[in-house]
């Protein structure tokens, strides 16, 4: 589907009634946005429909694709790990995906943790467009495990206090510095 019909259309309330009814044949909400801005409701619907449209892949292929290729952990050695980990990453941030909380994961782990999972998940990724990230959280999948890794390295004092208050039952790790100082290095969203 391409977008460039509905800037044909002189007319906003009749381009934005266009957006809401592809919306609506995707099965998406047909809310109204009544307090919104036109312009930023139409460009709102405009990033949904892109959304809703695109076909997702996942980065092992789009990094493949752009010529990088992504060797098995088990065939590196460290300093090659390291070395290749640096290229993937740096790779994905052209393509608008980053990565977040890794200080829990030495080098291979991380790679491993790519490799196996995170660069295989298909996604929907616009590297054409600054104004959106794909981010791969290390710590958000809402699994317990996760969440104690988080609680553990990554939460300050106040949402550790919050996590009690809200999860009394949920049992908080004592804080530890992560084994690692990766995080603080890695390509930023220009969205923070």
């Amino acid at each position: 589907m391409t977008l460039t019909h509905f800037a044909d259309e002189p007319d906003q309330e009749t381009r934005i009634a266009k957006l809401r009814e592809e919306l609506k044949k995707l099965g998406g909400s047909t809310m109204s946005f009544e307090a919104m801005p036109a312009d930023m409701e139409e460009e709102f619907l405009r990033h949904v429909l892109e959304y809703e449209t695109a076909e997702p892949i996942s980065l092992l292929r789009l990094i493949e694709n752009s010529g990088l290729q992504i060797t098995a952990p088990e065939d590196l050695d460290e300093s090659n790990l390291t070395t290749r980990l640096k290229e993937i990453i740096e790779r994905m941030a052209t393509l608008g995906a980053y990565v977040l909380h890794t200080n829990h994961l030495s080098d291979r782990g991380l790679y491993e943790y790519l490799y196996n999972d995170g660069l295989r998940e298909e996604a929907v990724l616009f590297p054409e467009n600054p104004s959106y990230a794909y981010m791969i959280d290390l710590t958000g999948s809402g699994s317990e495990e996760d969440n104690q890794v988080y609680l553990k390295y990554y939460a300050d004092e106040e949402h550790r206090k919050q996590w009690t208050l809200d999860w009394p039952d949920d049992p908080v790790p004592d804080h530890e510095d992560p084994p690692f100082d990766r995080d603080r290095h890695l390509p930023q969203s220009p969205l923070g």
